[in-house]
């Protein structure tokens, strides 16, 4: 969108302040009605009957999997009732944190089984995520599966079969989607604020050891303690190897690399705001600069991304980049580019930016220029960009509980989630393709639309 004047940019901008638009069941977003640089996000939430209980299992209680239950059970009306680890240390905690009464085992089958469950929360290593999915949603189960959907391209139609025959609630855990600064992002985006999209980036530093996947090991870690056969029975065989239980995303018979831990989440917040199904072409680079521990994937890694003219949007570009060698430079959830300007998002907040140029042949302009005894040149100039921050108020519970509570909402409704097995499959493929351009040291095509490979 291109503005000819200032007043009729001030004007665009005074009612894209006062919009209230709300881009998900349950949410509505709230600016002031001012042209100041700060407004606030706001969410709502429905209640709940008195028969709205949803009863959950997790299968997988390491950090993520503790994590996502402890958002689950923030929410009113929804109780656990089982927990599935393949570590004994973990099953004992689980009895510790949420009662002695929950079941417990190292069989996800007994937890499919009972008919207490109505939703399983699978966050397993990603070599697991396809087949109990599948399991689950067969079993007449409800499932929240972290991300990445799938731990190869060729796993997810078959997810995507399970879903539409059984119509079974599936989402995919990538928590940010469901986040108020998504749903501001993709009403900005719509309204022209930034013009036509022609760029965007992401990007990750870390340096600490436990999120760079140096995940602690338990001192009692034995094969009398670990179920190490299950965990192995769909990879490789090996001998029980404790990093490879514990320290699973470094190695890629269970894991999908930085790709698929962190770019995951900047496709599917992405796509979400502009509609898109995905990238046609791939390509990486990258390597193992200082983790020399034995991991399998690298610590630094480059990706970048051709989006293709689609109905939804222009063409464009993206690029993602992570290391895990410099701590200092701070994270970029999302940054998005576009011919009027610009917007910085993460799930609480997002910063719009307007360019702005002054008319050298305004004629108010060039007698100020005079009395002030400068010359004007022929050459706009550039100033400051007209800024706007959408931040969430104070007490927002934050992307990952919208998240969660997006998928109980649509097992008490029967309504849709943000993120179902073909929207995570398409925020899945290009972050797995990612991995196989680095290793191959060569593109990768894909058809976003039809969700297939392309030969090159």
């Amino acid at each position: 969108m291109k503005e000819n004047n200032e007043a009729s940019r001030r004007g665009f901008l005074k009612k894209l302040a006062t919009t209230a638009a709300a881009a998900t069941v349950g949410s509505n977003l709230i600016a002031a009605d001012n042209i100041g640089s700060f407004h606030y996000l706001k969410q709502q939430y429905n209640s709940i009957g008195a028969n709205d209980q949803v009863n959950i299992a997790l299968i997988g209680a390491g950090g993520m999997g503790t994590s996502d239950t402890q958002t689950a059970l923030q929410i009113p009306g929804v109780k656990l009732v089982a927990v599935c680890d393949l570590y004994d240390g973990r099953l004992k905690d689980a009895k510790t944190k949420w009662g002695a009464d929950i079941f417990t085992t190292k069989v996800y089958k007994e937890i499919l089984n009972r008919k207490d469950v109505d939703a399983v929360i699978v966050a397993t290593p990603d070599h697991w995520h396809q087949q109990i999915s599948v399991d689950a949603m067969h079993a007449g189960k409800h499932v929240y599966c972290e991300k990445p959907m799938v731990h190869s391209v060729m796993e997810g139609p078959a997810v995507i079969k399970a879903q539409q025959e059984t119509g079974k609630v599936f989402q995919v855990g990538s928590q940010g989607v469901s986040s108020l600064g998504n749903e501001k992002a993709k009403e900005i985006l719509k309204s022209g604020a930034i013009g036509e999209l022609n760029y965007a980036e992401g990007f990750w530093a870390r340096r600490g050891a436990v999120e760079v996947w140096q995940y602690p090991i338990p001192d009692d870690a034995s094969t009398q303690t670990v179920d190490w056969e299950t965990y192995i029975s769909n990879a490789p065989k090996r001998p029980f190897d404790s990093k490879r239980f514990f320290r699973w995303r470094n190695y890629t018979d269970y894991g999908t690399g930085m790709a698929g831990d962190l770019f995951v989440h900047l496709f599917s917040s992405l796509h979400f705001i502009t509609g898109s199904m995905g990238p046609n072409k791939i390509y990486a680079s990258g390597g193992l600069r200082y983790w020399n521990d034995g991991r399998e994937v690298p610590d630094v890694l480059l990706g970048t991304f051709d989006y293709a003219k689609a109905a939804a949007h222009p063409a464009f570009n993206l690029s993602l980049r992570c290391n895990f060698v410099d701590g200092t430079s701070g994270t970029t959830y999302l940054k998005l580019v576009g011919s009027e300007g610009s917007m910085d998002i993460t799930w609480d907040s997002v910063t719009l930016k307007r360019n702005k140029a002054i008319d050298n042949n305004d004629p108010f302009y060039i007698e100020k220029m005079k009395q002030m005894g400068q010359a004007v040149s022929g050459r706009k100039m550039m100033l400051p960009p007209e800024q706007i921050t959408y931040d969430a108020e104070k007490g927002y519970l934050g992307g990952p509980y919208d998240h969660m509570n997006n998928f109980i909402n649509a097992i008490r409704t029967g309504g849709k989630v943000t993120e179902d097995a073909i929207f995570g499959y398409r925020a899945a493929a290009p972050a797995l393709l990612c991995n196989d351009s680095y290793f191959k040291n060569a593109p990768m095509f894909w058809d976003p639309e039809k969700m297939k490979m392309l030969k090159a």
